[in-house]
């Protein structure tokens, strides 16, 4: 997806937060491929547009990964207590989620079941809004990579637009309804009028 000329405004808003590089510094030297995905990443560009303070409204940290052979959330915890306690000072949590093992609790926290992803991007590809699929680290020389399946068009607009792969109206509805009383500016798509009506895998 070309990313229509935000991506390097995108990665210069990130660069300026006070703790997201902080993590990113750390996660690039591990040997897994980590990337920060979605809330994090988002709410700190609305944060900007808003002119509000980088971290405002920030809960946790997202980080994201792709291990088919992992078959336990051993590492998930354990790079989670590795990065809780490198920015214990930033009262933020860190979650660390391989998406290779989403399947196995997506029923559970959602109440349907879903197929196995088959990679990373597949994974995004489902996040429930167009602004939200967006994932980003920086590599071991510095530079950064961004993923954005929709683009980012709708994020710097502040358009949320439900993605229906795989949520629910009441679980759209919900994240709406949360993130409108921090950022009241936001333009929601309401979900029987989005043009991305994918449906929901069964």
């Amino acid at each position: 997806m070309r990313l229509q000329g935000r991506e390097e405004q995108f990665i210069e808003i990130i660069k300026n937060s006070p703790i997201i590089p902080k993590v990113m510094n750390t996660l690039r030297l591990e040997k897994e491929t980590y990337y920060i995905g979605a809330g994090a990443l988002v709410q700190t560009v609305w944060n900007d547009v808003t002119e509000r303070p980088l971290t405002y409204g920030l809960q946790d940290i997202d980080v994201v990964y792709f291990n088919a052979a992992e078959h336990s959330h051993t590492n998930e915890q354990a790079l989670e207590e590795k990065l809780t306690a490198n920015e214990s000072e930033t009262p933020i949590a860190i979650d660390v989620k391989n998406q290779a093992l989403v399947h196995h609790w997506y029923k559970e926290k959602f109440g349907f079941p879903i197929a196995p992803y088959t990679s990373l991007q597949a994974a995004v590809a489902t996040w429930p809004t167009t602004a939200t699929a967006v994932i980003m680290r920086k590599q071991a020389n510095g530079s950064y990579e961004v993923d954005a399946p929709f683009g980012l068009e709708d994020l710097f607009q502040m358009v949320v637009r439900p993605n229906k792969r795989l949520i629910t109206k009441e679980i759209y509805e919900h994240k709406v309804a949360k993130w409108r009383s921090y950022w009241p500016e936001l333009t929601v798509v309401e979900w029987e009028k989005t043009e991305h009506d994918i449906k929901r895998e069964k």
